[in-house]
């Protein structure tokens, strides 16, 4: 860079922002300025993750995280921090082990899934049936399965965009409780993951309005195909111990932070990650980066001036295990305007495409993001933004969003396992994020067109 476009940018960078839209230089300037020097994305993942390590919905680790967070949130000049808690049910882990039994004896790994129900301290002994697919599962009679551990297969494969997630994910999800209907004492799925290490992949299953719980595990990839062939060569009994603890109800919360607007009626722009994580791994890429991406973004908006809108940070608590804290946010502020809500809970990898569901009269802003993105390597996708978890309640609304999406190529080899980890993350690729979350910041804003809702 030459030292005249070095001075510019400085001149710009040391420039209040104005009340209404930027220039182009001005968002540029702020982008270039990220994507090169940006180290505070970095000590935040590095110290949630460090510091707190595991942070499961309403622990104590979990509680130690709010209050780490708001401790860094007001060491950073955010302005009205605060936690607003709320009351879930808790689930802990337990023992949890899988054994062939019989001729071909054997260890396998697993991991129980959130809300699992549990063996028994004698855990369970019974023959495997297996299912390749969630349809296969749907189809096999009432009571077939009595007595049985059902087996639950599918054929999940990396994507940019992550989207066979959603397809496959049904296996963890709905799997358990529709084999608990067909009277299964216990279920294992094939990991929902794309790796193949010894590491299961786990996440939360949910139970139908009157089914009991049963034990739910994950194989990690490697064994769940281990199991395949073993079935191919005749009937398999397994040696099941899982038994995680339901234990009534506790507290967890979001932790808010915000850059105050200049213009009151413009309204709120909602961003954030999840604060909470799963506990095999010390939850970097799931969400880690994520607070600390849009925390960095936000606080390089303030820095450079006051914008027109709120900018309003959260920190959402209990994602992993059913999305509470998202829900608990619609409550408390669903009445306030909102004019965007969006996301960083995907990772830490390159944002390689944006998408937004922006209304009527605010298209031009569709525009500028796309001009001040691209330099980044980031081009306007043809879909529509949809949001994530913990926004969806706000989106729900009728707020509109705009996602920024990062490569899901990597993503689910670690997703929800002890593989979830602090060197998982790669700097340039970090700042990479913190960019494109500022321009969209700097844009989104300031702009003068309307956005979202206008309650009167």
């Amino acid at each position: 860079m030459t030292k005249r476009i070095l001075l510019a940018a400085a001149a710009a960078l040391a420039l209040p922002l104005p009340t209404l839209a930027q220039t182009a230089e001005q968002v540029a300037a702020l982008r270039d300025d990220a994507l090169k020097n940006d180290t505070l994305a970095w000590d935040l993942t590095e110290g949630l993750t460090t510091e707190i390590g595991q942070r499961l919905a309403a622990t104590e680790a979990e509680a130690r995280a709010r209050a780490w967070s708001v401790k860094r949130l007001t060491a950073l000049g955010f302005k009205n921090v605060r936690i607003e808690t709320y009351r879930m049910p808790v689930w802990v882990r337990g023992a949890e082990t899988a054994e062939v039994v019989g001729g071909s004896a054997q260890k396998l790994s697993i991991a129980a899934l959130g809300n699992s129900g549990s063996t028994g301290p004698r855990g369970v002994e019974a023959e495997v049936v297996y299912f390749p697919t969630f349809a296969d599962l749907q189809a096999a009679p009432a009571g077939s399965l009595k007595g049985k551990i059902a087996f639950l297969s599918h054929a999940m494969t990396a994507t940019q965009d992550g989207s066979q997630y959603g397809y496959y994910g049904n296996v963890r999800r709905q799997g358990p409780t529709l084999a608990a209907s067909k009277g299964a004492a216990a279920v294992l799925i094939r990991s929902i993951g794309t790796d193949y290490h010894r590491n299961p992949h786990t996440g939360v299953t949910s139970w139908a309005k009157g089914t009991k719980p049963i034990a739910a595990a994950a194989l990690s990839v490697p064994d769940a195909e281990q199991l395949e062939r073993l079935l191919k060569r005749g009937p398999v009994k397994l040696r099941l111990l899982i038994t995680p603890q339901f234990k009534g109800e506790a507290e967890s919360g979001n932790v808010i932070a915000e850059v105050p607007g200049s213009d009151p009626s413009a309204g709120v722009v909602l961003i954030g990650g999840h604060l909470d994580s799963w506990d095999l791994g010390t939850g970097a890429i799931d969400d880690a980066s994520g607070v600390a991406i849009t925390a960095a973004a936000a606080k390089r908006i303030m820095d450079a001036g006051q914008p027109r809108r709120t900018i309003r940070v959260v920190w959402f608590g209990a994602e992993e295990v059913g999305g509470f804290g998202g829900e608990a946010y619609a409550k408390a502020h669903g009445s306030e305007r909102h004019v965007l809500a969006t996301e960083s809970d995907f990772g830490a990898d390159r944002v390689w495409k944006f998408t937004t569901n922006l209304p009527a009269g605010a298209e031009p802003i569709a525009a500028r993001l796309a001009s001040a993105l691209a330099p980044l390597g980031i081009s306007p996708g043809s879909d529509k933004a949809h949001g994530g978890t913990d926004v969806g309640p706000v989106l729900a609304l009728g707020v509109p969003g705009v996602d920024l999406e990062q490569s899901g190529l990597r993503y689910f080899d670690y997703h929800h396992t002890p593989d979830d980890t602090l060197d998982k993350v790669d700097p340039g690729e970090l700042r990479q994020n913190v960019a494109a979350w500022t321009t969209m910041l700097a844009v989104v804003a300031n702009a003068p067109e309307e956005i979202g809702p206008v309650r009167h």
